[in-house]
């Protein structure tokens, strides 16, 4: 009875060692890839430097009008006198340079985010297994608290802007590779086969029928991912990351309401402008009928609808 007691005890004092097998393998890496990490380290910051340097470069009044511009291309004018209005009360909050810190963050993670995401997506579009394997890592990283990410982070990277450019690129990566398999997908079969049957190779298939019709569910995935981005490098603050989260990691330690909220307010402004500004890149409800974007947008579109239409008619 005794050695049942004593066995039983033990098996409720077992404990999974997940968390030393974790601090084993990250130790394991920093000692066999030191240059390797490093030499990322030092690309990534690099990149994130001269970008956010190029966007603090000229004066805020010359980059806010560059902004509306390019609100006024997407969505027309009312978006573009409004976006414009809006980034003009970061400038006076004086947070303008933080602003364009976090917004180099979001470019430098979100253009790595989309080059890894886009093949990643056609290939698990292209093969089942690929998809199989894919998906489950999909649903680990989109589950996994933000938070965590940069715990391993700061270990390979150290603190400042390169961990919070590494957790922003994996926490934002998934709906990117989730939408392009999808849109791939979704692509009609009959014209697919079409192209097939005129002789053309899987390549070409590819460039000029699956991803032209699969572009609109495309960039809704990029719109996420510049989302999720967005939300992710406020929470790289705590790490060291520059830019709007350093304001509000701020605000939350002298527990001040009123920086809190004025960097809070220039986060929305510059997540509504980025995700209005994508959202037009994407599908027709994007850009406004007036819009220079949509009349290109418009044309484009009917060319692909008639070059479909035609082989699927002289098949």
């Amino acid at each position: 009875m005794g050695d049942i007691k004593a066995w039983l005890q033990a098996i409720e004092e077992w404990r999974l060692p997940l968390g030393r097998w974790v601090e084993q393998f990250v130790d394991w890496l920093t000692d066999t890839f030191p240059a390797f990490f490093e030499f990322l380290s030092d690309v990534l910051f690099g990149g994130y430097e001269a970008l956010a340097d190029l966007l603090i470069w000229p004066m805020d009044v010359v980059m806010i009008l560059i902004l509306g511009v390019l609100g006024v291309l997407a969505r027309g004018w009312r978006f573009g006198l409004g976006g414009t209005a809006a980034l003009f009360v970061i400038s006076l909050l004086n947070l303008w340079d933080p602003a364009m810190e976090t917004l180099a963050l979001i470019l430098g993670s979100v253009v790595i985010a989309t080059v890894l995401a886009i093949p990643i997506g056609i290939a698990a579009a292209r093969s089942d297994i690929v998809s199989n394997v894919v998906r489950p890592v999909l649903d680990f990283m989109q589950t996994m608290p933000p938070l965590v990410y940069l715990i391993p982070a700061i270990i390979l990277f150290g603190v400042g802007v390169v961990p919070g450019l590494i957790a922003t690129i994996i926490f934002a990566m998934p709906p990117g590779i989730r939408l392009t398999e999808l849109g791939i997908r979704q692509v009609d079969q009959e014209v697919v086969e079409a192209g097939h049957a005129f002789g053309s190779a899987p390549g070409e298939i590819l460039r000029q029928i699956q991803l032209p019709l699969a572009r609109p569910t495309i960039m809704a995935g990029i719109n996420q991912v510049i989302m999720l981005a967005l939300s992710m490098v406020v929470l790289a603050g705590f790490v060291g990351a520059p830019g709007l989260g350093q304001e509000v990691l701020s605000a939350i330690s002298r527990v001040e309401i009123g920086p809190g909220a004025e960097a809070g307010l220039s986060v929305v402004i510059l997540a509504i402008y980025l995700d209005r500004v994508t959202a037009a890149l994407g599908t027709g409800s994007g850009a406004s009928p007036g819009s220079a974007l949509s009349r290109w947008r418009t044309r484009f579109a009917g060319r692909v609808s008639v070059r479909a239409r035609t082989t699927k008619e002289d098949t």
